[in-house]
């Protein structure tokens, strides 16, 4: 969730620059910097932190009167910590560049660079892109051929703004699976990441396709392909043209999703270069705490981890564990997992473990936040503010983030080989990929959504990990619809809640191909007895249902999970809105839960 902005022209670069990172806020970050090149002289400033750092650093910096360019950058860490080394832009001798997305092959570059005498100065992936560049130059004195040969050597996701002194009137762009914007207002020619920058400064703009690449001045953008109008305000350009911010957040799971994966899972590996591996020796067990849907992930996490790590996992509720009187042992690792960070229960529960004299992790969205601080060690999931108040991307990271932390402890404890790690992390890609949505998968669901609207409750049913997924559903669907929904491990319907099913009684059924499907085909059929009304959210037709949804064949439980997981979020969202409800911001609920 990195931003990226630029800017050619005659105005304060400085202030376009910090205002285009102030409108980036919301999409998360750890720190940031602007350069400016202006009659040959290049200046850069970075901070760690919030931009208020960045600010501070650079209120004495005074821009001369006359042409200049700039770029700006805020950053998730992805390869290195947040540090200011670390932090964008970076600089060779002449050059400067800020980049999202991630260079698969830096380690080889960056090998390459040192032995011809490049010096490095940070642990990130971009620094090679600048340090490429100028060595391109020595043997291609035309900037433009130095800047393709840079592109083509690279291999990975990237959107790209690049400066140097050899063209000090120019910014070199490229773009492959990461957003990049072109724009042209009254005053200059601007770059941004998203729209939300561009509002209220912008006339016309061009959204760069996969494989764009070149290099304009500020006359450049009038011979640029598909240029087009633009008007927006700035709530609709933070939503990018979405109805809601939760609809928004949907989409954009795919993206940041391949965000929490970055730098940790890559040829066949998952690494987390913040945690020493020697943590996590002589545990012998796990305590998941969390609220809410942090608390479905952690179900999830369970899973996982007793599966692929083979170690015994308790997942508590933070607010019983307080007052719960659990008992705790020295050997055990207390993961605390929430959103904002800010949790009431969860952070006091933290307090709490820390006091027994447990090891702690915290897996959470927001940096230097209060479970963060006091944790011994954070894994982030990188997924930015998350505004809609019902969580759809932030679950999703969790997930995922307690995946690779499975197969991590799997490894590191000697339960998977290499080659099971290997088709772990291939799953994980698949898994990613399967949270795009398609056009047609979310009018499916649209349509469907008008034959729910009524009825006496929801069941959301399902086995093994799709168990806290229908918890979840069920959460998602009374949180934004008001709607009574609950969720059940399917087995479970014949113990006492098959005695509500009628036709009135709606059931979301998740039919899993590669977990019990024959078990759950069973349990379909025990409530179709019963004339409950039946929707299955699976990849083959089931002849129990009466409404499909249909996803894509998958590999591995855990894609089918995510594509069943994005689902039963676009269900909740359109039953919703066909209700007419605030899809954002529903009645009693806050997005942070800072009280008990």
């Amino acid at each position: 969730m990195c931003g990226i902005v630029g800017y050619i022209g005659e105005n304060n670069a400085k202030e376009i620059l910090l205002n285009g990172l102030r409108e980036l806020e919301y999409r998360g970050y750890d720190s940031a910097g602007i350069a400016i090149l202006q009659q040959n002289s290049l200046h850069t400033f970075k901070a760690v932190g919030k931009l208020e750092n960045l600010e501070s650093k650079i209120k004495d910096f005074e821009i001369s009167p006359g042409f200049c360019v700039g770029i700006g950058h805020t950053r998730w860490a992805t390869h290195g910590k947040p540090t200011e080394a670390n932090a964008h832009p970076h600089i060779a001798e002449f050059s400067n560049v800020v980049h999202n997305g991630i260079i698969e092959n830096y380690q080889e570059l960056k090998e390459e660079l040192s032995a011809l005498g490049h010096r490095f100065l940070s642990q990130t992936d971009t620094e090679v892109i600048v340090h490429l560049f100028e060595e391109n130059l020595k043997n291609l004195e035309d900037p433009q051929k130095a800047f393709y040969a840079t592109i083509e050597r690279i291999k990975g996701a990237y959107a790209i703004l690049l400066v140097s002194k050899i063209a000090p009137d120019k910014i070199f762009y490229a773009k492959n699976g990461s957003p990049l914007i072109i724009a042209k207002g009254d005053d200059g020619i601007y770059f941004a990441s998203s729209d939300s920058p561009l509002v209220g400064l912008v006339s016309e703009v061009v959204y760069l396709e996969d494989g764009d690449m070149g290099v304009i001045d500020i006359k450049g953008f009038d011979v640029l392909e598909n240029i087009q109008s633009f008007s927006a305000n700035k709530a609709l350009a933070q939503k990018d043209g979405f109805r809601y911010f939760m609809e928004k957040e949907i989409y954009e799971q795919h993206n940041v999703l391949l965000e929490t994966v970055m730098g940790r899972v890559s040829e066949g590996r998952v690494s987390f270069d913040e945690i020493d591996q020697s943590f996590f020796l002589g545990i012998r067990s796990i305590t998941l705490c969390a609220c809410g849907t942090s608390y479905h992930a952690g179900m999830v996490g369970k899973y996982l981890l007793e599966r692929l790590a083979k170690i015994r996992v308790n997942v508590v509720i933070a607010s019983e564990f307080r007052y719960g009187g659990f008992v705790s042992q020295e050997d055990e690792l207390f993961i605390s997992i929430s959103q904002s960070g800010e949790t009431a229960d969860t952070l006091e529960a933290l307090k709490l473990a820390k006091g027994y004299g447990q090891k702690s992790l915290a897996i959470c969205n927001v940096d230097n936040s209060s479970i963060v601080r006091l944790s011994d060690h954070a894994i982030l999931t990188r997924v930015g503010l998350e505004k809609g108040v019902a969580s759809t991307k932030a679950f999703a990271s969790q997930v995922l983030v307690l995946w690779m932390l499975a197969v991590y402890m799997g490894r590191a404890y000697g339960h998977l080989s290499d080659a099971q790690v290997k088709l772990q992390s291939s799953d994980m890609l698949s898994a990613i990929r399967a949270t795009k949505v398609e056009s047609k998968f979310h009018e499916r669901i649209k349509r469907l959504s008008k034959r729910y609207l009524h009825g006496h409750g929801f069941f959301f049913i399902g086995r093994d990990v799709f168990y806290p997924l229908a918890l979840e559903g069920a959460l998602k669907l009374k949180e934004i619809s008001y709607l009574h929904a609950e969720g059940y491990p399917s087995g479970e319907m014949k113990h006492g809640p098959i005695a509500l099913a009628d036709s009135n009684l709606f059931t979301i059924a998740l039919l899993s191909e590669h977990l019990l499907y024959d078990k759950m085909l069973s349990n379909i059929a025990e409530l179709s007895a019963r004339d409950a009304t039946i929707c299955v959210i699976g990849s083959r037709e089931c002849e129990s249902a009466d409404d499909m949804i249909i996803i894509p064949e998958a590999k591995s439980y855990m894609e089918e999970f995510f594509s069943m997981m994005l689902g039963l979020q676009l269900l909740s969202l359109e039953v919703a809105i066909r209700l007419g409800n605030d899809v954002d911001m529903p009645r009693n609920l806050a997005k942070s839960v800072t009280v008990e």
